[in-house]
């Protein structure tokens, strides 16, 4: 084994083991080079940094920051070493590295739980960007000694426990608006696929079916029906809802709606059709498709006696969450033929695979990867916001500075955040003011900072000067209660 590892960039950190092995890779390349191991079966653990240069692992010293429960403010600025912000679920951070790299090291993880991230994060880290292929429960977050913030790239957020996240001190927030046109477009994408069976049209074709007569198209596509004049049922009028019953309007579609947290006159100014009920919903809808968030009210919303409440023979599309859908009852249903067609993006269990669970035999169905979120633009979008946020969180104060934070009424009844008020943070924090130490002051004395003078330490107020713009940050909404979320490209 070279004693001598190079130096090189930070890159992500991983492992399955307690104390994992570190393996450091060249900048801007995916080939991981071994430095040093604990353990010879251990998996490859990478960094990836945001800082310019090259540095080795053990150059990056992030001890001052704080190991209790009770979070402490990030340490921002001259006087700190820059704090250490992780991805946790992911490994590319070029889109975020431009954003934060004056501010803080960026490493990535790429691991699928908690036990996959290497003690450095667990220990270090004070925000952590992640997407939904990582959860993250109470028993998760206590093993993170620093976070501060969590940001979510996507809306959705039912992947972290938010209210066990308050307690410990820790503010959780999401992107909700960037995959708003790709989610609505696949859900109507769906929704036509269902009436004019063009997946199963490509299928036949696929296995070697000949429509070469008029019989033999009327068997092909027998189930195929007209749009126009048909009632779409949406579960949810947040921004994809909207989106989607825009869409569905210009196919001729009737749309109707449930929403309990919408504001009155709402459907008027969009031209639908609101229903007192979810069994109003139901009973009038020749299509239903999901787009409400996920939460411990709604789980297994469509289940075997909600499916027995909608019309004979109605579809079923879902790009929510996949706890939404009750898949057994679905599955029954649908080879009870008591539910035409149905069109999946989210499952209860992900990664989805037919092979197993019980949609594996059912029919009329369409399944895709929870990919109705995805594009490039998007996708980095998400990404940029995301790392806006982190920038935010850092640079400001928690939770006042944060956009998006979906926890914030839970943190303001938290004991912990009495610390954070203005009149107990510590002057020397986010850039408010820094002192420097005598022999700084004396080199600097002759030209620049105020109140410079020989040997005496001096108190340098005002907005940090090494790069950062001054942030003007506006006034903090209240945020929106878990159930009124409803917007969740399933980027999610």
């Amino acid at each position: 084994m070279n004693p001598h590892p190079p130096r090189c960039h930070l890159s992500t950190l991983r492992s399955s083991h307690p104390t994992p092995s570190l393996h450091a890779a060249p900048p801007h390349t995916h080939t991981h080079t071994h430095t040093h191991t604990h353990t010879a079966s251990a998996p490859s653990a990478r960094w990836s940094s945001a800082a310019s240069g090259q540095v080795s692992v053990d150059d990056v010293d992030l001890s001052c920051l704080g190991r209790r429960l009770r979070r402490p403010p990030i340490l921002n600025g001259p006087m700190h070493p820059r704090p250490l912000v992780a991805l946790l679920d992911g490994r590319d951070c070029t889109v975020e590295m431009p954003i934060l790299k004056d501010v803080a090291t960026v490493a990535f993880c790429d691991a699928q739980s908690t036990q996959e991230i290497h003690e450095k994060v667990l220990n270090e880290a004070v925000a952590a960007l992640l997407y939904h292929t990582i959860t993250l429960s109470r028993d998760d977050l206590e093993k993170f000694k620093g976070l501060r913030v969590i940001v979510r790239i996507g809306s959705g957020f039912d992947n972290v426990d938010i209210k066990a996240a308050a307690e410990l001190g820790i503010a959780v927030c999401n992107v909700p608006a960037a995959s708003v046109e790709e989610t609505a477009d696949t859900s109507l994408c769906l929704i036509l696929n269902l009436y004019r069976r063009v997946t199963w049209l490509h299928q036949a074709l696929r296995e070697g079916t000949r429509a070469s007569s008029v019989e033999q198209i009327r068997e092909v596509a027998s189930g195929a029906a007209r749009i126009r004049g048909e009632t779409l049922g949406i579960i949810g009028l947040g921004r994809v809802g909207q989106a989607v019953a825009l869409r569905a309007k210009a196919f001729g579609f009737g749309v109707i709606f449930y929403d309990p947290y919408l504001p009155d006159g709402v459907e008027r100014s969009l031209g639908l059709q609101r229903m007192a009920t979810l069994q109003d919903l139901l009973i009038h809808s020749d299509c239903v498709s999901l787009h409400c968030s996920l939460n411990e009210h709604n789980h297994h919303l469509i289940n075997d006696f909600t499916i027995k409440q909608m019309r004979q023979g109605a579809f079923l599309v879902n790009t929510s969450r996949g706890g939404l859908v009750d898949e057994k009852a679905l599955a029954q249903a649908l080879k009870e033929a008591r539910i035409r067609g149905a069109a999946l993006d989210v499952h209860e269990t992900e990664p989805f695979s037919f092979s197993a669970g019980p949609l594996k035999d059912a029919p009329n169905l369409i399944c895709t990867p929870h990919t109705s979120w995805y594009s490039e633009q998007a996708s980095v979008e998400a990404r940029e916001e995301a790392a806006r946020e982190v920038r935010r969180a850092i640079t400001g104060r928690i939770p006042d500075s944060l956009k998006n934070c979906v926890n914030k009424d839970y943190l303001m009844a938290a004991s912990q955040w009495p610390s954070m008020e203005a009149a107990t943070v510590h002057p020397e924090l986010n850039g408010a003011a820094y002192r420097f130490p005598p022999g700084l002051i004396n080199v600097a004395a002759a030209g620049g900072l105020p109140g410079a003078g020989g040997g005496v330490e001096s108190m340098v107020t005002g907005t940090l000067a090494h790069g950062i713009a001054p942030v003007s940050h506006p006034p903090h909404a209240p945020s929106p209660k878990t159930e009124a979320d409803r917007d969740n490209p399933s980027d999610q």
